[in-house]
């Protein structure tokens, strides 16, 4: 049932704007930073940084993909959202012989398999670029594949409290101005303050900062909470009179 859901979310929006932003995201973070090399290519490829120009460049990726992210997810959730906000369909989708949690859990899988879409391509497009810069300098060495795929799914894993929250807000509200700016706070809130938060608040984890040695205590916790954060979205979403 949820596979075919899903199969008609994804028919909804084959003609619209949310692939253009699938790809605008990872491609911006890396497209920036391409300039950013080119821009200060003497201080940022030094030769006796060689050995470190891998873990650079991807960090330097990841450090834009995060704020792409955070926004990301709160317009993806929107966007998927307002389909049915706009055309006040929602009754019409509800009377169909499909469960309402299942409905639910549709929007949400479709949000989640887009920004997944992104991760794929963020590291696809991260290590064109590390690669290439490798290659100028004429450097062959191994690449960081377990660095790559860390930097690139560790966010998106740790974000899923933030994904079913935004999913939540954007199916319940008819105005989606109030989970954008719950969205866009929520970036802000994490890039500025995630160095100074305990552990235990889940706008620190997609930053994958913690007293713990390792960032799986964040993607642990991130699918823990968003699983519980998706029961209790569903939840109210099968007992509320949506319009």
């Amino acid at each position: 049932m949820l596979l075919r859901i899903l199969s008609s979310e994804l028919l909804k929006i084959r003609r619209k704007l949310i692939w253009f932003l699938v790809v605008l995201g990872p491609l911006g973070a890396v497209g920036l930073q391409i300039v950013n090399y080119g821009l200060r290519w003497d201080y940022l490829v030094r030769p006796e940084k060689a050995s470190e120009l891998w873990s650079d460049a991807i960090q330097s990726v990841e450090s834009l993909a995060l704020p792409a992210l955070l926004i990301g997810l709160a317009i993806i959730a929107s966007m998927t959202a307002g389909i049915e906000h706009q055309m006040n369909a929602w009754k019409m989708t509800l009377a169909l012989p499909v469960k309402k949690r299942h409905v639910f859990a549709g929007k949400f899988l479709l949000t989640s398999l887009l920004l997944l879409v992104s991760c794929v391509l963020l590291a696809i497009f991260t290590y064109i670029f590390g690669s290439v810069l490798n290659s100028m300098i004429g450097l062959h060495g191994p690449v960081p594949f377990g660095e790559l795929l860390r930097a690139s799914f560790y966010p998106y894993l740790a974000a899923m409290p933030l994904i079913a929250l935004q999913s939540w807000l954007s199916v319940t509200m008819h105005n989606q101005a109030v989970p954008l700016t719950v969205g866009i706070v929520g970036m802000i809130v994490t890039m500025f303050g995630a160095y100074r938060f305990p552990d235990w608040v889940p706008y620190k984890w997609p930053a994958l900062v913690n007293t713990w040695p390792h960032p799986l205590y964040a993607v642990g916790a991130g699918l823990a909470l968003g699983s519980i954060v998706l029961l209790l979205g569903m939840g109210e979403f099968v007992r509320k009179d949506v319009k």
